[in-house]
């Protein structure tokens, strides 16, 4: 298919990127060539860098730095291990529950918090059996890595089985990979999933208006004319999206297209990122000024994953009073 095909074409060479950007030679000091974490970076998003520049918020997120040599942090920030009911089932809220669908990535973001988990490949019986017996679970979340990295006939098989249990409500996908290869939102993906029962949602990681363009809104536009809502998540990030004008104009571009801002996270302190780490005071002084720059609908909830809480943790006073966290 087109997309397996674009997907081939990713930069997972440090210096051939580096290349592709005319970074001079002095400049490459500031970069690790050899990380555990390996390279991932589509054409498209590399096309976006501004070339010659170190501060570019698409190449602080994707490109391995010096920095990541810092051993601070964590390897299971969020506590996924603690959550496990198979080794690609976790259930950490009530209702709903979240199938690690594959390790693959469309791209790897470099303040990842899964980066470290111990991925094992599943033909995700073990969990579907589990899902089936659980009548409390009316959702299930399908994540990863990104589930659409997985191929046609692997995804729509997993898809299938879900749809077939009668408890379940909706399905949710969290990927980066509509941003990445939108190409992968083509006309028999979108066939297929016309079939399905369950109510869909999805939710896209984007963090930065730069990485938005018009293909991204068409095959946005292609699910939200099936009947299916599409939300954002943005996860703060310093020297990235850390100042209001850059979160307004991300905020705006999604919502101008009628993709709904859902979740701000606060950094998960994973070992290796800690230099991405912006200071929840700041956090909220952000937050409080998107509230006089946007609509309601266009600001997104700010929270942190707080591992044990029944729910992602608010980090405002106000929700935090009214859902006693």
């Amino acid at each position: 298919m087109l997309w397996r095909q674009i997907q081939k074409n990713n930069f997972t060479d440090l210096n051939t990127l580096l290349d592709f950007l005319e970074i001079e030679p002095i400049h490459r000091v500031n970069f690790l060539e050899k990380s555990p974490f390996v390279l991932n970076l589509p054409q498209r998003l590399a096309q976006k860098i501004t070339k010659q520049s170190l501060n570019d918020p698409i190449l602080l997120q994707f490109l391995p730095l010096l920095l990541e040599q810092n051993p601070d942090g964590e390897l299971d920030p969020v506590k996924d291990k603690d959550f496990q009911k198979t080794t690609s089932l976790l259930q950490k809220y009530s209702s709903r529950a979240l199938i690690i669908t594959t390790s693959a990535c469309a791209m790897h973001c470099r303040y990842c918090f899964r980066k470290n988990y111990d991925y094992l490949p599943s033909n995700f019986q073990n969990e579907l059996e589990l899902i089936k017996n659980d009548s409390s679970l009316e959702e299930i979340l399908l994540s990863g890595g990104d589930p659409l990295s997985l191929s046609d006939e692997k995804l729509f098989n997993l898809l299938e089985a879900l749809d077939k249990i009668p408890h379940l409500k909706r399905i949710r996908f969290h990927t980066r990979f509509i941003v990445g290869i939108p190409e992968r939102i083509h006309e028999g993906f979108i066939k297929k999933i016309q079939s399905l029962k369950k109510q869909l949602f999805f939710v896209i990681h984007v963090n930065h208006a730069k990485e938005l363009d018009e293909d991204i809104f068409i095959a946005s536009k292609k699910l939200l004319s099936c009947g299916i809502p599409v939300l954002s998540q943005t996860v703060l990030l310093k020297g990235v999206n850390d100042d209001i004008e850059t979160l307004v104009d991300l905020f705006k571009a999604l919502s101008n297209r009628g993709i709904i801002p859902y979740y701000l996270h606060q950094f998960d302190p994973v070992q290796g990122s800690m230099h991405f780490e912006v200071p929840i005071e700041t956090g909220l002084n952000l937050y409080a000024q998107l509230k006089n720059h946007l609509p309601g609908y266009a600001v997104p909830r700010y929270v942190q994953e707080i591992p044990g809480h029944l729910s992602k943790t608010p980090l405002t006073a106000f929700e935090r009073q009214s859902t006693g966290c």
